[in-house]
């Protein structure tokens, strides 16, 4: 199947998706929806449902609570095993109280295992069976990134860096703090993505808001619902971009060489607002956040309004839908599932809780033609919710592997899944998957 024949199959636009999102006006209710999916794991033999000409097994299992994943150069893979860290002052008060049931119905409550754990598949049959605690006693780490012989990681309050070497399972001796992050004791949005640049030189920080649309005021979103620019070599930190309510997933797009992110837009507007998106990113670029939406659509809860803000709010590339929770993010250019996915961004939907229909719950695809999305999202893993609506596991971070699959982070499941071409199969000797179609381009591989 390629691109054109899946496009062409695709519905009309919903609502919500796309270059230009339909939106319709916001709804108001004296108590939000919330509707969020009781965490079962899964039962024995039963995976989520990858899309038709694909193939998934279990990487890894039995987890703590896996959010992320970084791969190494030398193909090994790198887990964050994390949760929120102690947060006091986040939400107070009987609507924080119930937000705080439902969190632990969805899994979302678990004692952070502030781990970093290293998977490795030794002989190549896309299975994990070496696996190393790679770092500890961390602080809610999340994001991690490689430059030359220096592994950073972005703990929930900072970004530290270790000595590494190639082929070593555990990094030795104590982190240098680089850079302070926002932390504090509201941590609303409390992970912190990380992404290096291409020349090592600058590293990148997603840090969420304290806040659905600035309740707890402006003082309290300093340096955050922003894209952090740091120095590698000073740690000097700038905002690089702004109005971003939860960036999370980066990853650069290879043709325009611009970087890319997955925001997880705000709630209580109703069940098709605000939708997610992903994004180029400008740098000094505002994204609205909390003032307006998708651009300079005014979200009148915000007291007072920035008129002066909203006339420069820059508007968003493309949305991936109301309450996704879209917060996986990665180029897939050089993936060796079929030419369907040959060229565009896979994005891990956590699923959402402010909706009445969940949406999210699954991993997708988004087309690009030369750098812009072109066409609907297509389905590549699914089933993660069962008929009677609970979560059987939710996706998180996106990666691909050394081999060209792509790895999925499932916090519920405790799982990392891997996403193959059907037909497709390991050469042990190399390492490398032959895949059933024709692979992508070979520039596009080595990027």
């Amino acid at each position: 199947m390629n691109v054109a024949r899946a496009l062409e199959a695709q519905p009309a636009t919903p609502p919500g998706f796309g270059p230009n999102p339909a939106l319709p006006e916001p709804a108001k209710a004296l108590v939000p929806t919330i509707n969020v999916a009781k965490a079962i794991g899964w039962p024995t033999g039963v995976q989520p449902q990858p899309a038709a000409g694909l193939s998934v097994v279990r990487f890894a299992e039995k987890l703590d609570h896996p959010r992320w994943i970084y791969v190494l150069p030398n193909g090994d893979v790198l887990v964050a095993e994390t949760n929120a860290p102690v947060r006091p002052d986040d939400g107070k008060g009987p609507k924080a109280w119930v937000a705080k049931q439902f969190q632990k119905r969805a899994g979302a409550t678990v004692k952070s295992a502030n781990r970093i754990t290293l998977l490795r598949d030794t002989n190549g049959d896309g299975v994990a069976d070496q696996r190393f605690v790679f770092a500890e006693g961390l602080n809610s780490p999340f994001g991690m990134a490689l430059i030359g012989n220096q592994f950073y990681v972005a703990n929930t309050d900072a970004v530290v860096r270790f000595p590494y070497n190639e082929g070593q399972t555990r990094l030795a001796g104590s982190p240098t703090k680089l850079a302070d992050l926002p932390g504090g004791t509201i941590n609303h949005h409390w992970t912190k993505s990380l992404i290096a640049s291409a020349d090592g030189s600058k590293l990148y920080a997603g840090i969420g808001s304290n806040s659905n649309v600035a309740e707890n005021g402006m003082a309290a979103e300093q340096r955050r619902a922003a894209i952090l620019e740091i120095d590698v070599k000073t740690g000097a930190t700038r905002v690089f971009a702004s109005g971003l309510r939860n960036p999370v997933g980066m990853t650069w797009e290879p043709t325009s060489k611009a970087l890319w992110v997955a925001v997880n837009e705000r709630d209580e507007l109703g069940d098709d607002l605000v939708p997610d998106y992903i994004t180029s990113v400008q740098d000094g670029g505002f994204y609205g956040w909390p003032y307006s939406y998708y651009g300079k659509h005014v979200d009148v809860r915000v007291k007072p309004p920035r008129p002066d803000l909203v006339d420069t709010a820059l508007v968003p590339d493309y949305a991936v839908g109301a309450h996704t929770a879209s917060l996986g993010l990665t180029a897939s250019d050089g993936n060796r599932l079929s030419q369907t996915y040959a060229h565009g961004m896979f994005i891990g939907q956590h699923g959402s809780w402010n909706r009445k229909e969940p949406s999210g719950y699954k991993v997708v695809f988004v087309p690009f033609v030369g750098a812009k999305p072109s066409g609907l999202p297509m389905d590549v893993l699914t089933g993660f919710l069962n008929g009677k609506g609970e979560a059987m596991g939710r996706p998180v971070g996106v990666a691909l592997d050394k081999q060209g699959a792509l790895l999925v982070a499932d916090d519920v499941g405790n799982v990392i899944w891997r996403v193959t071409g059907s037909g497709s199969s390991t050469d042990p000797a190399s390492g490398t998957t032959v895949p059933a179609t024709t692979p992508p381009p070979a520039d596009a591989a080595s990027r």
